[in-house]
Parts: structure tokens; sequence; C-alpha cells
């Protein structure tokens, strides 16, 4: 089944703003998708890394993507058809409380590739 990365975006703000009993709907639903499989969680401080010609590691802390709002968090998940994954996240907190999901197809990498 294919896969698919996505990347929530939402601030505080957004989240007050948003009336409660929607949040709920959104948490449950959450829950509802992790129940199902999907592997979600909050984002953390990102670090870039670098190794040009391996010439050794080199670590930047981040942020990195520009956005106006703050990453909020990932999630991977299966579904038929993008389509299908649109709908999963449509209904989560980053979606309905005024903050934007990414859905991002993942292609199998090749070996050696």
């Amino acid at each position: 089944m294919p896969m698919f990365v996505t990347i929530g975006y939402g601030d505080q703000d957004g989240y007050d703003r948003t009336a409660p009993e929607v949040r709920d709907r959104a948490h449950a639903h959450d829950d509802s998708l992790r129940a199902a499989g999907v592997r979600m969680g909050i984002a953390g401080h990102p670090v870039q890394v670098r190794n040009h010609d391996d010439s050794g590691a080199e670590r930047t802390a981040g942020p990195f993507m520009q956005s106006s709002l703050p990453v909020a968090g990932f999630a991977l998940i299966e579904a038929a058809s993008l389509e299908d994954a649109i709908a999963m996240v449509s209904a989560t907190p980053c979606a309905v409380a005024q903050g934007v999901v990414e859905v991002w197809p993942l292609q199998e990498a090749s070996a050696g590739g």
C-alpha cells in the first residue's frame, strides 16, 4: 500500500481560536488514526546534517523550512491513494485548528540510490 509523509503546521494562537468541540473531535480523530497504525508525533528541534564528499558530518540547529506557521508534527500513513490520505488528515488538529497539513507521497528509494 502507498506510504505518505504528512507535515502539520500550526500555532497555539490558531489552536486557541478553534472551538473546543472541534479540537476535541480532531484529537479523537488522531486517536483513531493511531489505533489504525498511523505513526505520528510532535515536532522536536530540527538539526540539519551535511557530509559533503564524505569529509565529515557537520550539523546546524534549525529550523530551515519556511512557513508562516511553525511545524507542529509529522505522521507516516498508509493509504490506497493520495485522495484517501488527504481524507485521513483533513480532520486532524492542524487541519481544523487554523493550520495546514502537507501530504507527501513517499516513493521507495532504489538500492544504492
